[in-house]
């Protein structure tokens, strides 16, 4: 629930995070009476008397002449079609930001405002290294030096416009797998629960800690705990720069103010926080430092709120004192972009304002200075010192200590929190729990298979070793194997609604794709365990399948191991195709010609050589012949006697006194005495019949379980190659 009134929040009486970890810090040396020992996260006082100083801005933010543009190809239409100028085919280059420059420092909130399309999201995904090299054009410094891919990622968070949470994990769980993630595994289980219970109550979360996040389906929280929790994952490393995409997008006033008080006391903190913001009310204004109007891409203001009424003054365009100054500025904006003039001379205006406000801000000596000489790994290494919880970077222990080790402070951040085994473990506990609490999915799964084992059972139920038992066999092995790996389609849009989550998260290093794709597949098998158990007892004696107990386990593996390749195969394709319907439109298209080319409908020696490389790529063939082979290798069955020769024949419709005396003729005309009993066709002959000879069923055993490990490798590449998420 959301509180009614915002003045409700309360963060100064509580204890800090750094005196926290002080407390925890000094108790455990007490009972351990050892000095040496210094805590990876201590942060000792920053003058000795337990008050931390006052202090400048450690940290400025500055972006240069940032440009940026794109190619857009002509839409071809009937207009345009036969016109004298069609230019179809040709790319149209359109820019979204053009020649931006400005600056953000900590402790100060800075909102990027403009309407629809302006350029908010596109700016802070260009402050945020979203934006892939080569396309961007122009600088972003923080303390007057350029920002490494792998040290901005350890600084900074970025909170996504959309909220992307797990539905089934309360609040607590949610922050506490965030923890899990990005702080060091060298800090200790209760240090970390203690900077989420910090965090619960800075995001004035508390009454809602115990509630799950929910979803359509489950109520769960409200829109504006659920903004506040979407942030403070994102802040639960406590990151030097927060960028925010519209974090009041949908809410109401109310809502929208906690949520940007909340950024406030972040900024507070000691942080950088930049937002794109649309229209923020007179109340959230009265909260932002700097404000940034952006229009088609370009700079109309840049400055402090305060100034905003002056500005427009200057420009002959006066805000009215009872008109929201926001909404003012948006319509002039708005109505200036409609007019023959355009934009452009509102932003030259803003160009001479700035330099006749600030003479000389232009100057590179100016800015040098600003963050008071400190460099970037200084400045670092300050901030860690002061209680940033920068994840994985080693404290020092004190200033000097900061100064020494300034010039090795990058190297010194690790691209993960976690080594791989940490991070598997904990995806996986995430994904059970999450799981766990929608039972209905796993057991409409178990229904579907118990139903589809059902139906085939009562269809071939109890096979006799007859020719039309033996085809009547080899139907069911077919439509067995290949429902196995239809029943896996589920798996497909399971991915594709977490797929944002996992990109959000592995965007910053929260975790390795390769611990994803383990924890997916190592999930995966408990439920794939029992499906395969449940659908082979419903079907191996009800068939009456041969073998006994041995027969079953290799019946059983098997169907495992198809479940297994089949729900890899399907991950595989969930990791490439982006949408829901195409996806099941080609596992159903691919598992059906998987079908035509196992050597069901037609053996492998009459396949046409131009098509014989699907047949051993068919997912289904290596089940399909281990399950045949189980069942014919035994070279004592017998299948075909006597007068069962003829049957599948015209002569099958005589009596059986005359198939005796046509049996006693052949048996003449062979030259050997065949009678109502003599064996004709065993086993080995109908696999020889089958063209099944080439791979032994433990062969095919481990051809079944590679596919699987190939698709996972598979899945992993393509999260490799698909989830940048930088534009282009």
């Amino acid at each position: 629930m959301d509180i009614g009134e915002p003045s409700c929040i309360i963060v100064a009486d509580l204890p800090t995070l750094r005196e926290l970890f002080r407390l925890e810090d000094e108790a455990q040396r007490e009972a351990t009476s050892d000095d040496s020992i210094t805590t990876e996260y201590h942060t000792p006082d920053g003058n000795g008397s337990g008050i931390e100083p006052s202090r400048s801005s450690s940290f400025v933010l500055t972006f240069n002449n940032l440009t940026y543009s794109v190619k857009v190809r002509h839409k071809l239409n009937f207009s345009t079609l036969f016109s004298a100028e069609n230019r179809f085919g040709e790319p149209e280059t359109k820019i979204l930001l053009n020649d931006i420059s400005g600056e953000a420092r900590d402790g100060e909130i800075l909102a990027v405002m403009g309407a629809s399309g302006s350029g908010k999201s596109t700016l802070i995904d260009a402050l945020a290294n979203r934006i892939a090299k080569g396309n961007l054009k122009g600088s972003v410094k923080l303390n007057g030096e350029a920002l490494e891919s792998r040290l901005l990622k350890a600084i900074s968070a970025y909170v996504m416009q959309d909220d992307l949470l797990f539905p089934m994990l309360t609040v607590e769980e949610t922050l506490m797998f965030a923890a899990e993630f990005r702080l060091s595994h060298r800090l200790s289980r209760s240090k970390k629960k203690m900077r989420v219970q910090a965090l619960i109550d800075q995001l004035d979360l508390r009454n809602a800690a115990k509630t799950v996040i929910g979803n359509e389906g489950h109520r769960g929280v409200s829109g504006g705990e659920r903004r506040r929790v979407s942030i403070g994952i994102d802040i639960i490393h406590d990151p030097i720069i927060l960028f925010l995409d519209e974090p009041t997008s949908g809410l109401d006033s109310t809502s929208a103010f906690t949520v940007v008080k909340v950024l406030q006391t972040i900024a507070h903190s000691g942080s950088i926080v930049v937002m794109a913001i649309h229209q923020p009310s007179s109340r959230i204004l009265g909260l932002i430092d700097r404000m940034m109007f952006l229009s088609r891409g370009e700079i109309v203001f840049s400055g402090s709120p305060l100034q905003l009424p002056l500005f427009f003054d200057e420009f002959d365009h006066p805000i009215p004192e009872d008109e929201n100054q926001t909404e003012f500025a948006l319509d002039l904006i708005h109505e200036l972009e409609g007019s023959s003039s355009g934009i452009h001379r509102l932003v030259e205006f803003n160009k001479s304002w700035q330099i006749k406000k600030q003479p000389g801000s232009n100057d590179s000596t100016e800015v040098e200075y600003r963050h008071h000489g400190l460099s970037l790994k200084e400045a670092v290494s300050t901030s860690i010192l002061r209680g940033k919880l920068v994840s994985g970077i080693i404290k020092p222990t004190d200033s000097s200590a900061a100064r020494s080790s300034s010039s090795s402070t990058s190297s010194k951040v690790p691209t993960f929190a976690n080594p791989l085994l940490i991070e598997v473990t904990k995806l996986s506990i995430r994904s059970y729990t999450n799981s766990r609490r929608t039972p209905a999915i796993f057991r409409t799964r178990l229904a579907i298979v118990l139903i589809t084992g059902s139906l085939l059972a009562s269809v071939f139920w109890r096979l006799d070793h007859s020719p039309k038992g033996v085809q009547e066999r080899l139907s069911f092995f077919a439509f067995a194997m290949s429902s196995t790996f239809y029943t896996t389609a589920e798996a497909l849009p399971m991915f594709l609604q977490d797929r944002y989550i996992f990109m959000r998260e592995t965007a910053y290093n929260t975790y390795r794709r390769s611990s994803y794709v383990f924890s997916h597949a190592l999930v995966s098998l408990p439920s794939l365990l029992v499906l395969s158990l449940a659908f082979a007892a419903t079907t191996f004696w009800a068939v009456g399948l041969d073998g006994g107990w041995f027969g079953f386990l290799f019946y059983f593996i098997f169907i495992f191991a198809s479940f297994w390749a089949g729900n890899s195969f399907v991950t595989f394709l969930s990791g490439v195709l982006p949408h829901e319907m195409l996806g099941y439109t080609i596992v159903v298209k691919t598992l059906a010609y998987f079908l035509l080319f196992s050597g069901f409908f037609i053996n492998r020696d009459r396949i046409p050589v131009y098509w014989i490389w699907f047949h051993y790529l068919s997912l289904v063939k290596y089940p399909y012949e281990a399950v045949m082979q189980n069942e014919f290798d035994d070279p004592v069955s017998c299948f075909v006697k006597g007068v069962q020769v003829f049957d599948n024949t015209p002569l099958g419709e005589l009596p059986s006194s005359m198939k005796l005396k046509l049996l006693q003729s052949l048996s003449g005309t062979l030259g050997t005495n065949i009678t109502s009993s003599t064996c004709l066709t065993r086993g080995t002959d109908i696999l020889q019949q089958n063209g099944i000879t080439q791979l032994s069923k433990w062969n095919c055993l481990w051809v079944t379980v590679s596919w699987g490990f190939l698709f996972r490798a598979l899945f992993y590449f393509s999260l490799l190659l698909g989830s940048k998420n930088k534009r282009r």
